[in-house]
């Protein structure tokens, strides 16, 4: 068993930083790394749901013509008409023209009665209060087997406790979509930090700006955005309190203390960045295809999956962990 540690997976990804933008309990400091030049599909132009053959098995298909190895995001869901929708607990390879069946895919609706609603929304990235319990019942197969977290998730929210997604993913998407016009997708961007208020909560790196533009929208609205909701209801005056007005009174004042402005929020997240005590991780090989290895990563803290081609990191999704969500800094 291999280990390695958080911030170098930056260094090993050759990941530089970007500017940081915060609204609200959130924030996302870009990332910005080499393309892989068309070696790895998209997950949405390149990834196909190929159909659900009985509860709790997914069959996905990288189609023949893709552009290139399709790395199944981690803890991506399906959104099917008149069907009980899919998540999946773990990651994997797929090469153009191969299908494979998920026997271990976890069914996020607890009966008949509930369903997502597939016709604006393709797929989603499970809530991140849902993923630890997700990855950790990879390779176990029984389709229930999120429903008592996904509960659990709900009555946090204030909502039935059910075993049924579509609770937060549809009545509550008319919120959760503002993330996606509040934070800016920039051009070349490979990945992203996600904080809330100034604790790392989530890692998130693609092999390209492509792959990454197309997992965007589910990670910051359905992903990172669910707790952020959750944290701006439950102490609402610690991230709704306006903001100290600027001093200016012409345009290059103004544009001189938004940069300041700017400049702080950035320095401070980079102080949390430096203040965070060292998180080891416990490295397992899942899964090998040609120079491509896939791997999940256990800390203290942390969890998740990675892949590397050759040695280098093209893709990981590590987040924080429960204890660690619900720990009192974590709402800082």
């Amino acid at each position: 068993m291999a280990h390695t540690e958080l911030m170098p997976l930056l260094q090993i990804a050759q990941q530089s930083f970007g500017a940081v933008q915060r609204s609200g309990a959130l924030a996302v400091l870009p990332l910005y790394g080499p393309d892989t030049n068309g070696k790895f599909a998209g997950p949405l132009s390149g990834l196909k749901l190929a159909g659900v053959k009985g509860y709790g098995n997914v069959e996905l298909e990288n189609p023949r013509g893709s552009s290139g190895i399709s790395i199944v995001p981690l803890h991506i869901g399906y959104i099917q008409d008149r069907a009980q929708n899919h998540a999946m607990c773990r990651s994997a390879f797929l090469a153009p023209g191969q299908k494979l069946l998920f026997q271990d895919a976890c069914c996020v609706q607890q009966s008949q009665g509930g369903y997502l609603q597939g016709a604006e929304q393709w797929f989603f990235i499970l809530p991140l209060a849902l993923r630890e319990e997700a990855l950790s019942l990879r390779r176990v197969q029984s389709y229930g087997k999120l429903w008592p977290a996904i509960a659990r998730l709900n009555v946090d929210l204030g909502l039935p406790e059910r075993g049924h997604l579509e609770q937060i993913v549809c009545r509550q998407r008319p919120y959760l979509t503002q993330y996606a016009s509040r934070f800016e997708l920039l051009k070349g961007q490979t990945g992203a930090l996600f904080f809330l208020g100034q604790r790392l909560v989530g890692m998130e790196i693609a092999p390209s700006p492509r792959y990454f533009a197309e997992v965007w929208m589910p990670l910051v609205c359905f992903c990172y955005g669910v707790a952020a909701m959750q944290l701006e209801r439950n102490s609402p005056a610690a991230h709704s309190a306006p903001a100290e007005p600027f001093a200016a009174r012409n345009l290059e004042d103004l544009r001189h203390e938004l940069a300041e402005s700017r400049r702080r929020a950035q320095d401070a997240l980079m102080e949390s960045l430096r203040a965070m005590p060292r998180e080891t991780f416990a490295l397992d090989e899942e899964e090998r295809f040609l120079d491509l290895s896939l791997k999940t990563l256990t800390g203290k803290s942390f969890v998740g999956q990675t892949v590397d081609d050759g040695g280098r990191l093209v893709y990981a999704s590590i987040f924080a962990r429960k204890d660690f969500l619900t720990s009192p800094m974590a709402a800082v």
